[in-house]
């Protein structure tokens, strides 16, 4: 079941809010200690005003909620509450009050017996999960994991407890996130999603309903995802999810934030996880555990697509081919000769060695000058301390491969005099246009961006992960301006 938590502060915007979700949702949470005082009071009336299941939840707030007055008023109000016609009522596993367990028995309310851990997994979590089961309950452990590790811990909740039917496994926070996606593949009987206001690692009903499909993911879903550090925010899912439902594969794509590369090659062993794509900053530590790499890999030194094969993972980048394919006209013409590049991180490695391979002439400036001279010394290109890169106006294309402007209105080459023979290329995609690229455009100068370079590597990749062309009649659409 996907599971809307309610945490308006009245009945009626709760109302409301089941109504703008209906159609993505099979369950809600009404959490009571949103509500304000009076309307606390009216929590007994609300599962007679929907035709949905409900859970009743008073969460005090030293399990993560907003209930501030005492355990006795708390108490008695989850008795008064139960007077409601709930499904299902949610207590913490250390609250013993045989009145409110009684009278939730007498009218057939299920208890949700329930732990927050708010500082990793439990060290006991399949005891504690079997404790609550055999008394008749439904074991809830919600925890937010500090690492990968934590997850493989909760990943193996299905298969070492997979004697006990009903449970809910949460992760919590950035980590957490894709056991709310990948609730089935983790044995629980639902997953919460919030309509707005959302939590790091909590996803809207809508998303998880529409673009990750969660309630369909079955035994044969192939799984695949981005791995990174954040990528919690990544535009990839909404590229690739949406071309595996036009074609109707049966495979899901969600971000995975990673803290060790090799702890997620043993959690993508458990999910048997199909393919991925990699990102800060991970390009070049997946290198070791790649059985095959493409020309490009091995010259650039990172990789960004990595595909399961049935004997080894083998990699690629699609970076690289992403970038220049905007480009290759204008290169075959000798319209672009010379480049600028900004920047001497990864991103600037396979730009530099593309624009390299297509016989132009480079010269690298960045903040530290020794980094650009060692990607130049690589790439027999030229290198420059990024004060001065005035004293290169007269090149074809700049390209800015740096994250200054992506949370900021910074521009990293302020005295850069841009004109209208220049092509300005732009490899940050949100804000589209950041106030270097707004400079571009008033001087008129020919304008690529950073979220269509995304996207044609996206289609390689899902090229790679599928075996099948993007679908052409599909439009990706992202808000690029958004917060």
């Amino acid at each position: 079941m996907i599971c809307l938590v309610l945490s308006g502060s009245t009945i009626e915007e709760n109302l409301k809010l089941v109504e703008t979700n209906y159609r993505y949702i099979d369950i809600v949470e009404l959490r009571v200690d949103k509500l304000n005082a009076e309307q606390q009071k009216r929590a007994k009336e609300f599962p007679a005003l929907i035709d949905l299941p409900a859970i009743l939840t008073i969460r005090r707030q030293s399990d993560g909620g907003s209930f501030s007055s005492s355990e006795k008023n708390r108490h008695a109000l989850l008795e008064e509450a139960l007077d409601g016609d709930f499904a299902y009522v949610d207590l913490e596993d250390d609250l013993k009050k045989v009145s409110i367990e009684q009278k939730a028995k007498e009218k057939n309310i299920k208890i949700i017996r329930s732990r927050h851990d708010f500082k990793g997994v439990p060290d006991d979590i399949f005891h504690l999960i079997l404790k609550i089961a055999s008394k008749g309950e439904i074991p809830k452990i919600a925890t937010m994991p500090q690492g990968v590790d934590d997850l493989i811990t909760l990943f193996r909740v299905k298969e070492e407890l997979a004697q006990v039917e009903n449970k809910i496994v949460v992760g919590m926070g950035e980590y957490g996130q894709p056991t709310r996606i990948l609730y089935k593949k983790i044995g629980s009987l639902l997953t919460y999603c919030s309509s707005d206001n959302l939590s790091l690692g909590q996803v809207s009903a809508k998303r998880m309903k529409e673009l990750y499909r969660a309630d369909k993911i079955d035994d044969n879903t192939r799984i695949y995802g981005i791995i990174g550090n954040p990528v919690i925010h990544s535009f990839s899912p909404l590229i690739h999810n949406p071309g595996f439902q036009f074609i109707k594969f049966n495979a899901v794509y969600l971000p995975l934030t990673v803290d060790s590369v090799r702890s997620f090659f043993i959690l993508a062993q458990l999910l048997q996880i199909s393919g991925f794509s990699v990102t800060v900053p991970h390009k070049q530590a997946v290198l070791p555990y790649l059985g095959k790499i493409t020309r490009e890999v091995k010259q650039i030194g990172s990789c960004n697509t990595v595909v399961r094969t049935k004997t080894f993972w083998s990699g690629t980048n699609t970076d690289y081919y992403g970038f220049i394919a905007p480009l290759e006209q204008m290169l075959e013409e000798k319209r672009i000769k010379s480049a600028l590049v900004v920047g001497a991180g990864g991103a600037a490695r396979a730009v530099v060695w593309a624009l390299r391979n297509h016989r132009c002439k480079v010269v690298i400036i960045n903040r530290n000058l020794e980094r650009a001279k060692n990607l130049a010394a690589e790439t027999m290109a030229t290198a420059d301390s990024i004060k001065n890169a005035s004293l290169y106006e007269d090149v074809d294309l700049i390209v800015q491969t740096t994250s200054v402007g992506m949370m900021s209105e910074e521009d990293p080459i302020a005295d850069f005099n841009f004109n209208e023979n220049h092509v300005v290329y732009e490899l940050i995609y949100r804000p589209k246009y950041t106030t270097m690229m707004k400079r571009a455009k008033a001087a008129n100068a020919s304008l690529l961006f950073g979220i269509d370079m995304l996207i044609k590597q996206g289609f390689l990749q899902f090229e790679a992960f599928s075996g099948y062309h993007y679908p052409k009649r599909l439009k990706i659409e992202f808000d690029l301006e958004e917060d």
